[in-house]
Formats: C-alpha cells, sequence, structure tokens
C-alpha cells in the first residue's frame, strides 16, 4: 500500500501529521508531495521538508490520496492542475480519496461527490451536494472527515478501508482512542 499527501502552504499540521503517523503505524508508505517547492509551511507556521515534488509523482505508484485541510492550504491544494489531475485520475480508477476539513469542497468542485454523501469543516456544508454531519463519512471510495479534532478517528478509517479493520482496531487500542 502506498498513499500520497499533498501539502500545500497554510496546510493544517494536525491532521497532516496525525494522518502521516497513524498510517505509518499500520505499515502503509505515505509519500508528502510539496504542491509547490520542497519546504512547506503549515497554517501554523510549522515547516517541512516533502518526500517530492507534485510534479515527480507518479499517480499509477499510488493506491490512494489523502488531502489534508486548513487555510489557505485547501485553497492552495486546488489551485494545482497537476494534483487535480491526480486526484480525477485515481477516482476513475477506483481508488481511495480522503479528504478533511475544508478540503472537500475540492472534491465536490471536481464532480467527485455528486453522488454521494461527505462531510465538511462545519459550516461549510453548502459547499456538499449531500453534506452529512457525521465526524467520518465513508461512500464508497470516498473517505471525509470534519476536521483537526477528528484526524485521528479519520486516519484510523483509511486503515480499515486500505489494510482491515483488526489493523485499525489494534491501532486504536494502541493509541488509547
Amino acid at each position: 500500500m502506498k498513499v500520497m499527501i499533498p501539502l500545500a502552504e497554510g496546510f493544517e499540521e494536525i491532521e497532516a501529521f496525525s494522518i502521516i503517523d497513524v498510517l505509518r503505524r499500520a505499515g502503509i508508505k505515505v509519500d508528502t508531495v510539496g504542491v509547490v517547492g520542497t519546504v512547506i509551511a503549515g497554517s501554523h507556521g510549522v515547516r517541512v521538508m516533502v518526500d517530492k515534488k507534485i510534479t515527480e509523482a507518479n499517480p499509477d505508484e499510488y493506491d490512494a490520496i489523502v488531502l489534508p485541510g486548513g487555510s489557505p492550504g485547501y485553497t492552495n491544494l486546488s489551485r494545482s492542475s497537476k494534483l487535480l489531475d491526480i486526484i480525477k485520475k485515481l477516482n476513475y480508477q477506483d481508488k481511495l480519496i480522503a479528504a478533511i476539513c475544508a478540503s472537500p469542497s475540492i472534491l465536490s468542485k471536481l464532480g467527485l461527490l455528486d453522488n454521494k454523501k461527505a462531510t465538511i469543516y462545519p459550516g461549510m456544508e453548502k459547499e456538499l451536494p449531500y453534506p452529512r454531519g457525521e465526524r467520518v463519512v465513508v461512500d464508497r471510495n470516498v473517505i471525509t472527515s470534519q476536521g483537526p479534532g477528528t484526524a485521528i478517528e479519520f486516519a484510523l478509517k483509511i486503515v480499515e478501508k486500505l489494510v482491515s479493520k483488526e489493523k485499525a482496531l489494534q491501532l486504536r487500542r494502541d493509541l488509547v482512542v
């Protein structure tokens, strides 16, 4: 299993780091991918060096993509035509697409949520065709979640889909969730 986590200036650190950590604990290979550059600053000033640039990312290598939120991170993600093409390609291949916080709005604008239930950061529900109030929503190949406080629950749901329910339950116990 291999997952791409694209990062853009202004990403939400709690979401990105929690997801990366939980997925790696599950034995999933994770590539952090810089949408612009190789050193990306989060919305609270934490700087991170990514594994590769978006121009070096080959979508055929990935089983899933996970979009962290944060402002202006999600807006900066949505401005990358290369990233949007990767998301569409992975969706077309029925691979896992996951987005948290404000990032489900990116999937909505691409039409990927037209016939799917999803959730988003509270107050942004108008961005979705079929919004739900749950913390984490799974509809076929798409997982969405509400924000920083739901990041570990969201990451565990990704583990459940990509590895197994048993692995997600083991991690839930180990992390004292």
